[in-house]
């Protein structure tokens, strides 16, 4: 029997019973099957390297497990694992245990300051050089190149060479020293520590927010500025009015992805200070300290704390994708 389907419903039409879910699957892989080839791999991969580890981690927030009671190799001898299913306690002891504060909260109220003035420093500071390297100046292209560089080169090298800096007698302090100013401990106290890794950051993200914005601004349409010249909007009003509406498709991902990246951020924090400024560790330099940094390595608090970053950065995306479509829509009215 034939059967029909509506075009203005999708419903079938006639008497023959819909096919099964084995059918469906076969029909749509003998209509599909090079896009399934060409996805298999990348799906094996996510699997493999995101997947499996994220699943055995969710695992191990369940259990106590440490580096004593997990299964090693000591020479020819092999211990079995003896650690035990504990449910959510991990996850209590974290968020409302007696050090709650001291291990989570601290680190979770320093990690919002550091996003918020990291992302903050990153979009004024690219804003302000893409709307230089946007004018008609003589050497832009030279200009461009040197403001990418330190984007360009590996972020251990910047870092190093940072922490060179930074140093007791480093060139910083040696140049304050000079002109009879008081040089901070930058490695060594915690508020100018703090200071000093969001300072990095900075140096390290200001050009990539630098050359997406550039990018966005070399997107509008040169004659809404005529317009607005033409109108008599000053220089203030056209950035008001033209700049940052045009800017705020690429403004809303490029902060988006900088609060999670900045958020995650492990490298500056663990290589301009190591283990060596507890008070100046955010939570996913933390977390690595809890699971590799102190003995007993306490695998299942780490992975605990690896589970809740996840949680915090889904939560937010959400409520930040919601508030930027609610904007969007009032706008559109």
């Amino acid at each position: 029997m034939t059967v029909a389907i509506d075009r203005a419903t999708g419903k079938r039409r006639g008497d023959a019973p819909r096919p099964g879910l084995g059918q469906r699957l076969k029909h749509s892989y003998r209509k599909h099957w090079y896009a399934y080839a060409m996805i298999t791999p990348v799906a094996v991969v996510l699997g493999v390297l995101v997947l499996y580890p994220l699943g055995y981690g969710l695992y191990l927030t369940l259990t106590d497990a440490n580096s004593l009671n997990t299964a090693r190799t000591i020479g020819v001898n092999e211990i079995e694992a003896t650690y035990k299913f504990i449910g959510l306690d991990n996850y209590a002891d974290i968020l409302w245990g007696e050090t709650a504060y001291d291990r989570f909260w601290s680190h979770f109220i320093w990690t919002i300051v550091w996003t918020a003035a990291c992302v903050g420093l990153h979009y004024g500071f690219g804003l302000g050089l893409a709307l230089l390297l946007n004018q008609k100046l003589r050497g832009r292209t030279f200009y461009r190149l040197v403001l990418v560089l330190p984007w360009a080169v590996p972020t251990f090298v910047t870092v190093f060479g940072w922490r060179f800096m930074l140093a007791d007698g480093g060139v910083i302090n040696t140049a304050l020293d000079a002109l009879h100013l008081p040089a901070p401990l930058w490695l060594e106290d915690t508020f100018w520590q703090r200071f000093a890794a969001i300072m990095v950051n900075t140096w390290c993200g200001v050009p990539f927010m630098m050359v997406s914005l550039l990018g966005g601004l070399q997107s509008i349409d040169a004659s809404l500025y005529e317009a607005a010249e033409m109108d008599g909007a000053n220089a203030w009003q056209r950035f008001r009015y033209v700049t940052l509406p045009g800017l705020r498709s690429v403004s809303s991902t490029v902060v988006l992805l900088g609060i999670i990246w900045t958020f995650n951020q492990f490298a500056v924090i663990f290589l301009l200070f190591g283990g060596t400024a507890p008070e100046a560790q955010i939570l996913v330099t933390w977390a690595y300290y809890l699971g590799f940094g102190q003995q007993p390595r306490d695998f299942a608090q780490s992975a605990a704390y690896g589970i809740l970053l996840l949680a915090i950065l889904i939560v937010f995306t959400s409520f930040y994708r919601r508030w930027l479509n609610r904007n969007e829509q009032q706008l559109a009215i």
